[in-house]
């Protein structure tokens, strides 16, 4: 038995239909691996915050039942009660059934990270844990992967096969556009999806002037953003000159980071830049969820979750 499917034996997940003979071996283990962290995270800590914290769209009517001492009478049929000359009541359960869109920032400044993994790394375990945990709550789940174009969509849908193939799409994609555009999927969402969703915005928000679109999809859907940042960009080491590139424009530009005014100066800029995001999503209603790099991605999502469920 290889060390993989001993630590999946371990975990006691069902590992994902997987088509390995389309995918390489170094992409079959990474999405083994997130399966397995992300599988195991969801059932042991996140499943229960994630159905207090997303209600359903409702009661829904199921059926009716002789009325019992106790019951409700305002629940009482009275059209049944007489036909039957005795009382009946209807009974309703909660329709818990929810979609979930995941929109994913797949452009070129994911393509950093200084703690051993790249923030788009952390964007598709991030995707898979909220993926993992609609999938076992019997939600829909979709994706809309984007850079300055919509890069891929993968419509709402169950199972864990569904699952495998979003965490495969993520990890593997190979975006056509290098920037970022925040206003193509949130545009795209509006478009698509008619029937209200959760809709989680991932990305590092290296972007401008799309606040016009966040309070349109907030009017509509529930929008959760998730930002995902590192700490080099908030707090430059002093190592003497270095070039600084714009991954998405190609731009460099080279600094003295042994420079204290020029140290002050990026990180006031960052610290400015991460102030604003939050006052601007904020004000329009939108609830936002921040992960470092460096940091755990479970727990930012299981407090906001908390704040979520005590929140309703």
């Amino acid at each position: 038995m290889s060390f993989l499917s001993k630590v999946i034996e371990g975990f006691k997940v069902t590992p994902l239909p997987v088509q390995e003979e389309d995918i390489s071996v170094e992409l079959l283990q990474k999405i083994r691996a997130i399966q397995i962290k992300t599988g195991h995270l969801v059932t042991e800590l996140m499943a229960g915050e994630y159905v207090s914290a997303f209600k359903g769209r409702g009661m829904e009517f199921n059926s009716v039942r002789e009325y019992a001492p106790g019951d409700d009478v305002r629940l009482i049929d009275w059209n049944v009660t007489a036909r039957m000359d005795q009382p009946f009541i209807k009974e309703y359960i909660e329709e818990r059934e929810l979609n979930v869109m995941l929109m994913v920032d797949v452009s070129s400044s994911g393509e950093f990270g200084s703690t051993g993994k790249f923030k788009n790394e952390i964007s598709a375990e991030v995707a898979s844990i909220l993926a993992f945990a609609a999938i076992r709550n019997n939600d829909k789940i979709g994706l809309i992967v984007f850079s300055n174009k919509i890069e891929h969509y993968i419509p709402p849908k169950k199972g864990k096969a569904h699952v495998w193939n979003i965490i495969r799409t993520i990890l593997n994609y190979q975006p056509e556009g290098r920037l970022t555009d925040l206003n193509i999927p949130l545009e795209y969402l509006l478009k698509i999806q008619k029937r209200k969703c959760i809709a989680f915005l991932i990305s590092d928000f290296q972007a401008t002037n799309y606040e016009t679109n966040v309070k349109l999809a907030r009017q509509k859907h529930d929008l959760v953003a998730i930002s995902i940042s590192d700490p080099r960009e908030k707090d430059l080491p002093k190592i003497g000159l270095i070039n600084l590139r714009d991954s998405e424009s190609g731009e460099t530009l080279l600094i003295d980071t042994d420079n204290r005014e020029m140290a002050k100066l990026l990180t006031s800029y960052e610290r400015e830049k991460r102030g604003k995001f939050k006052k601007l999503f904020r004000s329009i209603g939108v609830d936002t969820i921040e992960i470092d790099t460096d940091g755990s991605l479970v727990e930012p999502i299981i407090r906001y979750f908390k704040i979520r469920e005590k929140r309703h």
